[in-house]
């Protein structure tokens, strides 16, 4: 990628953040965030990625007030035990576990499934939350870049690996639920099958956006797969918005300056950023339906990219190579 590609790659990021929080600013005008009322969960096991911060954070601590037996899935050791006691005494619920997973580590994610199963317990929801942003270039410990690699690729096999667990805990009445994060960025985002990794010219920015991307199209074709064996598993797409948490140490400083002045305006709590993680989660009107891209807590329509079921299923092949197991479903959706 050129500088002046890499550029306008930067370029069409921002605009996207700037539009999203203008629609946020003006949403708040009209009347505020009004806060979700979701119904009790009892029984019901959920894993979150990137728990101990931000959204994710957040998100756990929705799940677990209503009663949700919620395992943290994270890379913060030394964080983890301070976050478990402050969610345990805010929210009355002792059901709220962390195990170490290090999704720049595909070993590290198999290491996390053998644990979770050696618990003998259900999984009713996997919510894919953890990632990185705009970060400089760098490798994770399979030798991805990062943002494909740990966004994307560690979803990709984490999900694969817990969908036999999702598939039995899920029943007519009332079925388990992928829940994927993107966010608005992948509507400026650029799929290349030829250079996944931004070997040439890296742009944290066109990386970034090419992640989100690659998660919408892997959640829609995971849905197809499902739907396609009648399982009792949804897969949808949650979009925060713009939400003021710690990812922004890499961007543009004048982003970063606009945060620290006016975030507290302009930008979402993470407590509202969790919203719509939670709502595709756990709403009775999502009850059985997948293929969703969910913002603000509605369905609204992706990037016209995102439906290409030929594209879907090639980055789900390309996936299954590098992640190194079976594209054992690619036959279920052609029959």
């Amino acid at each position: 990628m050129s500088p002046l590609s890499a550029a306008r790659a930067a370029l069409r990021v921002y605009v996207a953040g700037a539009v999203v929080v203008l629609a946020q600013l003006l949403r708040r005008c009209r009347g505020g965030l009004p806060k979700p009322v979701f119904p009790p969960q009892p029984e019901r096991v959920a894993i979150v990625t990137g728990g101990t911060d931000g959204i994710g954070y957040s998100t756990v601590k929705h799940l677990a007030r209503l009663g949700m037996h919620v395992i943290i899935a994270g890379n913060n050791d030394g964080k983890a035990r301070e976050v478990l006691k402050k969610i345990k005494e805010e929210t009355l619920n002792e059901k709220v576990d962390f195990l170490y997973c290090d999704l720049a580590s595909m070993e590290s994610i198999r290491e996390f499934v053998q644990q979770f199963r050696r618990k003998k317990i259900s999984l009713h929801v996997l919510i894919n939350n953890a990632g990185v942003m705009m970060v400089p270039q760098r490798k994770t410990q399979d030798g991805f870049e990062e943002h494909f690699g740990l966004n994307y690729l560690g979803h990709f096999l984490l999900t694969n690996l817990l969908l036999d667990l999702l598939k039995q805990s899920g029943s007519p009445n009332h079925g388990a639920r992928v829940v994927t994060v993107s966010s608005a960025t992948h509507y400026v985002g650029e799929l290349d099958m030829e250079d996944l990794q931004g070997s040439h010219h890296y742009s944290p920015h066109r990386a970034y956006a090419q992640s989100k991307l690659a998660l919408v199209l892997f959640s829609y074709h995971l849905q197809d797969l499902l739907a396609s064996e009648g399982s009792h598993v949804t897969s949808n797409v949650a979009d925060p918005g713009v939400v003021n948490t710690d990812l922004y140490r890499h961007v543009f400083w004048g982003t970063r300056l606009v945060k620290w002045l006016l975030g507290w305006l302009l930008f979402k709590t993470p407590e509202e950023g969790a919203w719509t993680s939670v709502y595709a989660a756990v709403a009775p009107e999502l009850e059985g339906i997948g293929g969703r891209y969910l913002y603000n807590e509605k369905p609204t329509t992706s990037l016209r990219l995102t439906y290409d079921k030929e594209l879907q299923r090639q980055l789900w092949s390309r996936s299954c190579k590098m992640t190194g197991i079976p594209d054992v479903t690619q036959d279920a959706v052609a029959g």
